[in-house]
C-alpha cells in the first residue's frame, strides 16, 4: 500500500548528493544554529513565567527533566542526522523507517512546531522591545503590542522572511554573531546577579501544590517540564539543515549534542540567579531577567540584558524559519505539498516562496495569538515528532543493519526508549486543550493528505520508477 511506501536509503543518499541547496555549514555554524533556537524564549520569558506560574524554584528540576529527553531524543536524532544527512528532520527519517503515512503525520506536525515556534518568539520580542522602548522614553500601547494585534511581533517576522529569502550562509553567520553575543550577556547576568543571590527566595524548593494539577509541587515540575521542553528542542532544527552542512556524517552530530549540552548549563544557571533575586511570583511578566537586574541596582546592565535579547530572539526565529521551510521543501520534494514550495531561487538558492508564504501566515499567527497557548503547542508537537524519531532508530536497526552508521546512539534499544517514555510523560503534563488542538490539527492534515499528498506522492514514485527503469535498460 502507499500508506507504507517508504523513501530507500539509497534514494535519501542521491537526494544529498544532488542538492540544489548550498553546502556552506561547518560544525561551529551548526553549533551555533543549534544555540540559536535553543536560547531564545525559553530563557528571556519562559523561565520566568512558568516558575510564577507552574514550578516556583524547582523550574531547575522541570529544565533537567527535559534536557534528559532532549539528550536521549538527540543521540537518536544524531544516528539520523549522520545516516540520511538530507533536509526535512524527523520527517525524512520516518519516510525512511515507517512509511508514507507516518511520515506525513511528523510532516504535518513539523509545520505546526516550527511556525508556532517562531511565532512564540515573535511574541517574547516583542515583549522586550516594549521594555526597551520604556526604558528610552517611548511607551509602545499594550493595543498595539499584544494579541489579538500584536505589530512588534508580526513585524519582526517579516524582517526575518526577508533576510532568509536572501540566502543561508549570510542567515548563519548573523545567527552565529547573534548567539556569540547573548551568550555573553547570560554570562554577565549569572556573574553579576550571583552576590544579590538569596537563598531564602528559593526556598520551599517546590512551592506546595494549590490543589490543581501543574499549579506546583511535583506536578507543577512536571508541567514545567512540559512547557520547558519549548525551549531546548533547538537542535531538531540543526538537523533540518543537513543538506547544506559541508559535512553532514561528522558535523550533524556535534551540532545537535554540542548545542544541547552548552544550552542546559546556561538555563540553570540563569534561572538559580534569577529566581535567587527575585521572588519567583513575581516573575509572571514578559521580560524576567530586565526585573532580575533592576532588583540588584545594577541599572546600567538592564537595557544590555535586553538588547541582548532582542537580538537573541531574533537568531532564535532565524534558526526556526530554515527548519520550517526546509520541512516544507522535503515533503514538496516527495509530492506530499504542491512544487512551488520546492522552488528554488535562481540566484539566492533558497526555497523563496516557501519562506516567503510562511513568513506572512507566521506573522499572522504571531499578532493575534497569546505566547502561553503557542508555547504549549510547539511543546506538544515536539513530543510527538520525537517519540516517533525514537522509536523509529530501533526500526531502523532491525530493516537496515548494514547501512553505514558514522554515529551510533548508544544502548539501542534502551536510549530510544527512554526518549519516547519521557516526551510521553511530558506529553500526559500538558493541558487537555492542547491535546484537543494537537488533534484538529492533524485531522485536518489527513484531510490534505488523503486529497492531495497521497495521489501526488504516488505519480512521483511511479514516475522516478520508469526513469530509473529506463536508465538501467
Amino acid at each position: 500500500m502507499d500508506l507504507l511506501a517508504k523513501k530507500p536509503l539509497g534514494q535519501l543518499k542521491a537526494e544529498a548528493e544532488t542538492s540544489l541547496l548550498k553546502r556552506s555549514l561547518g560544525p561551529w555554524n551548526l553549533t551555533a544554529l543549534g544555540i540559536g533556537a535553543i536560547i531564545g524564549t525559553g530563557i528571556f520569558v519562559l523561565t520566568g513565567t512558568t516558575a510564577a506560574v507552574n514550578a516556583g524554584p524547582a523550574i531547575v528540576l522541570s529544565m533537567i527533566i527535559s534536557a534528559i529527553g532532549c539528550v536521549f531524543a538527540g543521540l537518536c536524532y544524531a544516528e539520523f542526522a549522520s545516516m540520511v544527512p538530507v533536509a526535512g528532520s524527523a520527517y525524512t527519517y520516518a519516510y525512511a523507517t515507517m512509511g508514507e503515512l507516518i511520515a506525513w503525520i511528523i510532516g504535518w506536525d513539523l509545520i505546526l512546531e516550527y511556525a508556532l515556534a517562531i511565532s512564540t518568539v515573535a511574541v517574547g520580542w516583542s515583549g522586550y522591545l516594549v521594555s526597551f522602548m520604556h526604558n528610552l522614553g517611548i511607551d509602545i500601547p499594550m493595543a498595539w503590542a499584544s494579541a489579538p494585534t500584536n505589530l512588534p511581533a508580526a513585524l519582526i517576522v517579516l524582517v526575518v522572511t526577508g533576510l532568509l529569502v536572501i540566502g543561508i550562509r549570510e542567515s548563519a553567520n548573523t545567527n552565529t554573531a547573534l548567539v556569540f553575543i547573548k551568550i555573553a550577556v547570560l554570562i554577565v547576568f549569572i556573574v553579576a546577579g550571583a552576590g544579590y543571590v538569596r537563598w531564602a527566595n528559593l526556598t520551599p524548593f517546590v512551592p506546595p501544590n494549590t490543589g490543581h494539577f501543574g499549579e506546583f509541587g511535583w506536578s507543577g515540575v512536571l508541567r514545567g517540564a512540559g512547557i520547558m521542553f519549548f525551549a531546548f528542542i533547538g537542535f531538531d532544527a540543526v538537523s533540518t539543515a543537513a543538506q547544506e552542512a559541508k559535512n553532514p556524517a561528522r558535523d550533524m552530530p556535534t551540532g545537535i549534542l554540542l548545542s544541547l549540552g552548552i544550552c542546559t548549563v546556561l538555563y540553570i544557571g540563569v534561572a538559580i540567579v534569577l529566581m535567587g533575586i527575585v521572588p519567583y511570583s513575581s516573575l509572571n511578566v514578559p521580560d524576567p531577567l530586565a526585573i532580575g537586574i533592576d532588583a540588584t541596582g545594577l541599572t546600567w546592565l538592564s537595557p544590555v540584558v535586553k538588547i541582548a535579547a532582542l537580538f537573541g530572539l531574533f537568531s532564535t526565529m532565524v534558526v526556526n524559519f530554515i527548519g520550517q521551510t526546509r520541512v516544507f521543501f522535503s515533503m514538496s520534494r516527495d509530492g506530499l505539498l504542491p512544487p512551488m514550495f520546492a522552488r528554488v531561487h535562481p540566484r539566492f538558492r533558497t526555497p523563496h516562496v516557501s519562506t516567503m508564504i510562511t513568513g506572512l501566515l507566521i506573522a499572522i499567527a504571531a499578532g493575534v495569538t497569546p505566547i502561553t497557548v503557542l508555547s504549549q503547542l510547539v511543546s506538544m508537537g515536539t513530543f510527538l515528532a520525537f517519540v516517533l524519531v525514537s522509536l523509529g532508530i530501533i526500526v531502523l536497526r532491525r530493516t537496515a543493519p548494514d547501512w553505514p552508521r558514522p554515529f551510533r546512539t548508544p544502548a539501542v534499544p534502551l536510549v530510544p526508549i527512554l526518549g519516547a517514555v519521557f516526551c510521553i510523560a511530558q506529553m500526559i503534563s500538558l493541558p487537555h486543550t492542547t491535546w484537543i488542538r494537537l488533534v484538529v490539527w492533524l485531522v485536518v492534515g489527513l484531510v490534505v493528505y488523503f486529497a492531495y499528498g497521497r495521489v501526488r506522492a504516488s505519480q512521483k514514485r511511479s514516475a522516478l520508477g520508469r526513469v530509473t527503469s529506463a536508465a538501467r535498460t
